[in-house]
């Protein structure tokens, strides 16, 4: 039976500056609505992104997932809400403001919706106490990080218990780009979105591997956004660094040994580029997802899967849902009884 589960799509609450307006500082995002159906994100007195009422709306989602061909939108927070900068009580408060909406999201449409919370990274304890609070009381399936915490890659000391309760838990953890590493070099032509998130995305998975984080931890459960952004591509490349540079080892195996545990998504633009994906670390490791609702999504989402040339049909059922609900820890036969 096909499903087609959009594992990478975003949301706000439709009253965010409401809920945070008691948040000092001028970097809290704020949602300063346009018109009955848009609004502008705000940072620091500037439009961060023009949006419109799918970012907020579920009623609005359900009918384009209707029109789309889409059974199940999996919903994360969107990264500029994040708020690593901020000081860790108040971003504690944004990720429960944020997790509790997701939750009742879900509770409201049970069967269109699959919640992943938001945890404050930026200290230790907070962060683990907001995952438990998101997987064992709110019913959310995984959580969202970013590819960094205030500069420090996620190799960091500082995330390693975070790490170790997340794969004792079985919390699938999903990364995505924020905080761009040489975003001062890429004001002009979008070239963050286009060039910087899959530039960040790779550090983020190399360090993960490198610093000996998936040595430490070979069951943790992570997936990259759009298509592990350059990762897949720099791998051997990472591996010959490996393989020339001992004296700087801290893993057992080379490079590529460690990323065929990582899961993709499938928002790559080609259907080569999936293809690549499948050959270099399987089928069973792409998860479609179309970064809905933002402009550079993927409409209809599964478009490149469908279109991937040398694959059964069976696998690209996979993509499309199926192993989406098995990285969420989520029976198939459950999902379809929705």
């Amino acid at each position: 039976m096909e499903m087609r589960v959009d594992f990478h799509t975003h949301i706000i609450p439709e009253n965010f500056s409401e809920l945070t307006k008691h948040f000092q500082g001028e970097k809290w995002p704020l949602l300063q609505r346009t018109c009955a159906c848009g609004a502008n994100i705000m940072v620091a007195g500037k439009v961060f992104r023009e949006v419109t009422d799918q970012v907020w709306s579920p009623e609005k989602r359900i009918q384009d997932m209707e029109r789309e061909g889409v059974d199940i939108q999996v919903l994360s927070p969107i990264p500029v809400t994040f708020s690593y900068w901020a000081p860790a009580e108040e971003a504690e408060l944004m990720s429960r403001i944020q997790n509790d909406f997701i939750a009742e999201t879900v509770r409201q449409y049970p069967t269109k919706f699959i919640g992943l919370g938001t945890v404050p990274m930026q200290d230790g304890t907070a962060a683990i106490r907001e995952m438990d609070r998101c997987i064992h009381e709110l019913g959310l399936k995984g959580i969202e990080i970013g590819t960094n915490v205030n500069g420090n890659n996620l190799d960091d000391p500082s995330f390693l218990e975070f790490f170790e309760m997340a794969e004792k838990w079985q919390v699938p953890l999903f990364i995505h780009p924020w905080e761009t590493l040489g975003k001062e070099r890429m004001p002009r032509h979008n070239l963050m979105y286009t060039v910087g998130m899959p530039s960040e995305t790779a550090l983020a998975g190399a360090s993960l591997i490198l610093g000996g984080v998936m040595d430490k931890f070979p069951n943790l459960k992570i997936c990259f956004a759009h298509g592990g952004g350059s990762l897949p591509y720099i791998i051997h490349r990472l591996d010959q660094g490996w393989k020339v540079w001992p004296h700087l080892r801290l893993i057992q195996q080379p490079p590529s040994f460690y990323a065929k545990k990582f899961y993709f998504d499938s928002l790559v633009n080609d259907p080569v580029n999936v293809r690549y994906l499948v050959d270099n670390f399987g089928y069973d490791r792409v998860i479609m997802g179309s970064d809905y609702p933002f402009l550079l999504r993927e409409i209809p989402p599964g478009t490149v899967i469908d279109d991937t040339l040398g694959v059964t049909e069976d696998q690209k059922l996979a993509m499309l849902g199926g192993n989406a609900l098995r990285f969420l820890n989520i029976p198939v036969k459950e999902a379809i009884k929705k």
